[in-house]
């Protein structure tokens, strides 16, 4: 069976994530890269007070990711597909060698001030279980005006999606979905307003800086998170980490790709395991497994035993 990758985005952060990580010698060099890079300490960025900076939290989780590929990696494992939510589309790309780790981190950088600076408090985003997308973007339409603007962006899951916008904006959507039956609407520890239009001019700049950076054709095949697809074209997994930050992430479509190409066991990158959460729901045929809640040494020796019965 095929292997995917799973990256996790902004929300799955936690104090010390980096602490966590495999004691490999793999690991140990991306941190030191990424410290170098950065010329600060990445240890540093993963504290509680830290990590209320969505700069931070990105450069964390980037950095967790690639750090976790790299310790599979230097067992001999490679998976068939990759994909990233949100930020961790970043991660992905790297995983797949289209950019390069130190570039990576530089654009990340750039992704996170832009996002900081744009909307730097009032504004981010709330969940809805439990409803469906037509209702909840009824409530949505209802919600919205030019002083309060909300918008849907993550699809997660059929009865799992964000919204996104003005705080007092998501309040009221958030409260009509609680009226109107959803199992649950919250808001995120989320600072931004992600993956919706009032992020368009940071997609802009972010294009503008990732046009200087070499990307390459994928030797993994990465999927997309606007359009929900397998990528191969260089420009169009440029235009996807562009845009995404403006754009709803498909993520439910996305893994609904990979399974249908063949991917059946799903393992999700640290820090977290919601996306394996989400996987196990949706697949309840593959084997869902993430570093976090199973260990990376059970998912290595998973991986292992998969790549053995594939000879």
């Amino acid at each position: 069976m095929k292997i995917a990758f799973l990256f996790p985005g902004q929300g799955s952060q936690k104090p010390g994530l980096l602490n966590d990580l495999p004691h490999e010698t793999s690991v140990k060099k991306v941190l030191d890269e990424a410290s170098s890079a950065l010329n600060v300490s990445v240890y540093n960025l993963q504290t509680k007070e830290a990590l209320s900076s969505t700069t931070s939290v990105q450069i964390s989780l980037l950095t967790a990711g690639v750090a976790a590929f790299k310790a599979f990696e230097a067992e001999g494992i490679k998976p068939d597909y990759v994909a990233g939510h949100s930020v961790g589309a970043f991660s992905a790309a790297v995983a797949a060698g289209v950019i390069d780790f130190r570039d990576a981190l530089r654009v990340v950088k750039i992704r996170g001030e832009l996002m900081e600076r744009k909307y730097p408090q009032g504004y981010g985003m709330g969940v809805v279980l439990g409803m469906d997308e037509d209702k909840l973007q009824s409530l949505v339409s209802q919600a919205y005006d030019e002083k309060h603007p909300v918008f849907m962006s993550n699809k997660n899951a059929p009865d799992q999606i964000t919204i996104s916008g003005s705080l007092s904006g998501i309040q009221r959507v958030l409260d009509e979905a609680r009226q109107k039956g959803a199992s649950k609407a919250s808001m995120l520890d989320v600072s931004t307003p992600s993956h919706c239009p009032l992020l368009s001019s940071v997609s802009e700049e972010l294009a503008e800086a990732l046009h200087d950076i070499p990307f390459h054709r994928p030797f993994i095949p990465y999927a997309g998170n606007r359009r929900a697809r397998l990528l191969f074209d260089p420009v169009d997994i440029r235009l996807d980490l562009a845009e995404s930050v403006s754009s709803a992430v498909q993520w439910h479509d996305a893994s609904v790709v990979l399974y249908e190409n063949g991917a059946r066991l799903l393992i999700e990158m640290p820090p977290g395991n919601v996306l394996a959460r989400l996987a196990a729901k949706a697949f309840p045929e593959a084997r869902v497994m993430s570093v976090t809640e199973n260990g990376f040494s059970d998912c290595q020796y998973i991986a292992q035993k998969n790549k053995r019965s594939k000879k």
